[in-house]
């Protein structure tokens, strides 16, 4: 395998972020309920979703109609963490759209550490605290991580539909009005101030037939996924995506009490071309899956490995949910056209190598949103394009674009055949690799600055690629021409 060994010290240490985010997270994208329909999807733990309300000044018929109107399309974290934002503009009315209420998104669910604090998430919605990994290599060798964790960090594992419908319920909270609709159609405005017509089916009463209804707005934020039909309105291009694909498995109590705090990722082949497969536990069950950008109709056949590959600590399981879903590769050409702005799946934040979006979904959308507040100066004007990539895209991209530069590079390293796969999981073995990749993941940081253990790094890196090359069995070929041009 041949790939460019010149690497500066600071390159290294991003190198090993890019291993702790490979290790310990998945892939994300967003959806939306109603104030009082998400209590159902916590299951049989009771989430505590009471966030503190804003009181609203009384104000005349005529004073609401001069509020400028903004509409946030999805309600996974993206969404909600907006709609939190602009709902807490007294002079701003929020609109969010969401179809599906309890959906539930094939997401690994694991979160940082920081996003805990940053995001003032409850400890009710986390259902497990991982503080152990466990990778496998693709000759099954295997190797554990985490123990430069210290007694309070850890890694969080959500279940996406608890999660998600705390967020909205507290946007809804602050003063988001929720519609249960799917949107159909996003009109752009004809210039100037002209407002954008959203035309959406209402599903309001657990309708199976939506009635189609429009709304004018002045703001858009697409927050609706991979599919985002606010992205193909105003043309932001098209992105390359892959198929994540999960099982939820309920197991036996015994099996269970092994995934207590312990999550495995397996690379190979068999259960993969260019990702990894998963075995995360959740709150009474694991969620087990793989994703894969290259060989997209083969991800029925990784995911039938992954389970063998897991073996007999899965065996009896009973499969209670499968889910299925695009995930971004990049991010789209454009992600902010006039007044209508992109964020989370929709905008293309998705990590290469770590798969890693919740955060940076949550990230998004709360910063797209808190730049156009502050651009309308009190809700007394309205942004424009220039202004706005001035100021989220802006920001965004400086705080997080090299980490999607490095991840980029480190999946096309070693994700790319058997060998490059032997060589990453050996590397986990460093205590150095763990400290620092652990801390970059959980606080979102880069962490360390020893250039004596970055070129010890950077050496052992070279010598793993040699080992790797050296034992692993070659990748099995396969072709879909047709199947591998297709974008969305």
């Amino acid at each position: 395998m041949e790939h460019n060994t010149r690497t500066s010290s600071s390159t290294t240490r991003a190198l090993s972020l890019a291993l702790a985010l490979g290790s310990s997270v998945h892939m994300a994208a967003g959806l939306i309920p109603s104030s009082s329909s998400s209590s159902s999807a916590a299951a049989s733990r009771k989430v505590s979703m009471r966030p503190r309300t804003r009181a609203l000044q009384a104000t005349s018929k005529a004073a609401l109609d001069m509020k400028y109107k903004v509409a946030v399309v999805g309600g996974g974290p993206a969404g909600a963490c907006a709609a939190e934002i602009f709902a807490q503009e007294p002079n701003i009315e929020t609109v969010m759209f969401e179809r599906k209420m309890d959906n539930c998104k094939p997401c690994g669910g694991a979160i940082p550490l920081c996003m805990v604090d940053e995001f003032k998430l409850p400890s009710d919605i986390i259902d497990r605290k991982v503080r152990k990994m466990k990778m496998i290599s693709p000759t099954n060798r295997e190797v554990d991580i985490g123990q430069t964790l210290e007694p309070d960090e850890y890694i969080g594992m959500c279940r996406r539909e608890v999660m998600d419908a705390y967020l909205r319920d507290r946007a809804v909270g602050y003063g988001a009005t929720p519609v249960n609709g799917l949107v159909t159609d996003v009109v752009l405005p004809s210039g100037g101030n002209d407002k954008y017509l959203i035309k959406y089916s209402n599903y309001a009463g657990d309708k199976r037939t939506g009635t189609p209804e429009e709304m004018e707005f002045d703001l858009v934020v697409g927050a609706d996924g991979a599919n985002s039909r606010v992205a193909k309105a105003i043309g932001a291009g098209e992105y390359n995506f892959a198929i994540a694909f999960q099982e939820r498995i309920k197991i036996d109590d015994d099996k269970m009490a092994f995934y207590e705090d312990l999550a495995e990722m397996y690379v190979g082949d068999d259960v993969s071309p260019d990702f990894y497969g998963w075995v995360f536990p959740k709150y009474d069950h694991v969620g087990v899956g793989t994703g894969t950008v290259i060989n997209r109709p083969g991800i029925k056949e990784y995911q039938k490995a992954i389970r063998e590959r897991a073996g007999a600590k899965i065996e009896g399981g009973k499969i209670i949910k499968v889910e299925a879903h695009p995930i971004p590769e990049h991010m789209r050409p454009r992600r902010v056209v006039g007044r209508a702005a992109l964020v989370g799946d929709a905008a293309g934040y998705v990590t290469k190598c770590s798969g890693e979006g919740i955060y940076f979904a949550a990230k998004s959308g709360r910063m797209a949103a808190e730049a156009i507040v502050k651009l309308m100066a009190d809700g007394s004007r309205l942004p424009t394009e220039k202004e706005i990539k001035q100021t989220y895209i802006r920001d965004y991209d400086r705080a997080y674009g090299p980490t999607y530069t490095v991840l980029d590079i480190l999946q096309k390293v070693f994700y790319t055949n058997n060998g490059a796969r032997e060589a990453f999981v050996e590397m986990c073995e460093s205590e150095y690799v763990q400290r620092v990749t652990f801390n970059s993941y959980l606080y979102k940081k880069v962490q360390g600055n020893n250039p004596i253990e970055d070129a010890k790094l950077l050496l052992s890196t070279i010598s793993s690629l040699v080992r790797g090359n050296a034992m692993a069995q070659p990748d099995k070929e396969f072709s879909n021409p047709v199947e591998s041009l297709k974008r969305i």
